[in-house]
């Protein structure tokens, strides 16, 4: 355990830095998926002038944010307040993160190592619990605007009716989850740690003050939110190909469903008795797969099922997602490459290294702050 901290007090701390870096940066992240995303030419560059079509590429930022909340309802009462609906997977990792921490501190191993350790573990369990939140986000994130309208339902309940028949896919990005993200803690936590120390010492040796005196509070947050930013930033750049295989794994486990949508379509305009507008979607339907018929190719990401595009410019399988073929994560890299050249591999790092480092700074700057805060208040408590 990290000094005088309860459980209770690292689970709620890290809560609340959830919550907070979330609201802030998830815009930042929205961009960053449709960047990545294997139809980000199709769908945001206007193909006559090659331009950014920046209405299209900025609306709805914040598509998919409520996935968060419902990944964690199952296991809440009807007084879970949004505080403890974030706690699951920011506490789940905190408190593994501070406990192996702790124990691996005590082996003759080098202290990197032991940081290192300890966040691989942290990251192992809290990614079983952010997988399917992290896969219904990021299929919300390619939700068009159009498609909201025609439907009257939500990107997310758009994206989980996806789901609905086959929810253990909602785990298929695990694999890709933890490939990208325990590297990428592997780097960041020891830089952080490493960093913070330093600038803790640096402060003292400026000020003069012994070790054992007592930290302001809005300097322990500014300490940790420069060391933790920088270290986020670096690591996150230097993963940002596993970043941009994870978004083409999470993206392509809706796409077996994507012939749903179509249905979908056509079904409703026949309810509300638009037969013609039924016959223009199967219409559009048919020429759109008869043109891009001889597209199909060994692409990984484009397997020869005849693909279609749909109301998003997303591409679609006629083939059932039971045919479609699995495919790892290498081979998709190798397709990204054969698409976009090796540049592809790092499309939106330097988005990706933004967001991060203000998520970074300000997730472990105000989880540090708010741990320092409760122990401080059990203190004065009599309580320690």
């Amino acid at each position: 355990m990290s000094g005088n901290n309860t459980s209770t007090d690292i689970w709620i701390a890290g809560a609340f830095a959830a919550f907070s870096v979330d609201l802030l940066v998830y815009p930042l992240d929205t961009l960053k998926t449709r960047i990545q995303s294997p139809e980000y030419d199709q769908r945001y560059v206007d193909t006559a002038t090659g331009t950014v079509r920046k209405a299209v590429l900025f609306r709805g930022l914040y598509q998919g944010m409520s996935s968060v909340i419902l990944a964690t309802l199952p296991s809440c009462n009807d007084n879970c307040s949004p505080l403890t609906l974030f706690s699951h997977v920011a506490g789940a990792f905190f408190t593994t993160y501070e406990h192996a921490k702790t124990l691996l501190s005590k082996l003759p191993i080098p202290t990197p190592i032991a940081h290192s350790g300890a966040s691989a573990l942290a990251e192992c369990v809290s990614c079983a619990i952010l997988t399917p939140a992290e896969v219904i986000k990021q299929n919300a994130q390619m939700v068009s605007r159009r498609s909201i309208q025609e439907s009257h339902h939500s990107a997310t309940r758009q994206t989980l009716e996806k789901f609905r028949r086959n929810p253990l896919a909602l785990w298929r990005g695990y694999g890709a989850l933890t490939t990208r993200n325990l590297p990428f803690t592997a780097l960041q936590f020891p830089l952080y740690e490493k960093a913070k120390s330093s600038l803790s010492a640096w402060n003292r040796r400026r000020k003069g003050r012994r070790e054992q005196d007592p930290v302001p509070l809005w300097e322990h947050g500014l300490t940790t939110a420069g060391a933790a930013g920088s270290a986020g930033a670096f690591s996150a750049v230097l993963t940002t190909p596993i970043d941009v295989v994870k978004t083409r794994i999470m993206l392509a486990a809706a796409q077996g469903f994507a012939n749903q949508d179509v249905g979908g379509r056509v079904g409703s305009a026949i309810a509300e008795g638009r037969a013609a507008d039924a016959v223009d979607v199967m219409k559009e339907e048919v020429t759109k797969a008869t043109k891009t018929r001889g597209n199909a190719t060994a692409n990984p990401m484009q397997p020869q099922h005849y693909p279609q595009r749909g109301p998003d410019g997303a591409q679609q399988n006629l083939a059932s997602h039971e045919a479609r073929p699995k495919t790892s994560s290498l081979s998709i890299a190798r397709g990204i490459i054969q698409e976009q050249g090796w540049r592809g591999l790092w499309r939106g790092g330097a988005l990706r290294g933004t967001w991060t480092m203000l998520g970074s700074g300000l997730y472990l700057g105000v989880y540090e702050s708010g741990r320092a805060w409760l122990e401080r208040n059990r203190e004065a408590r009599g309580e320690l």
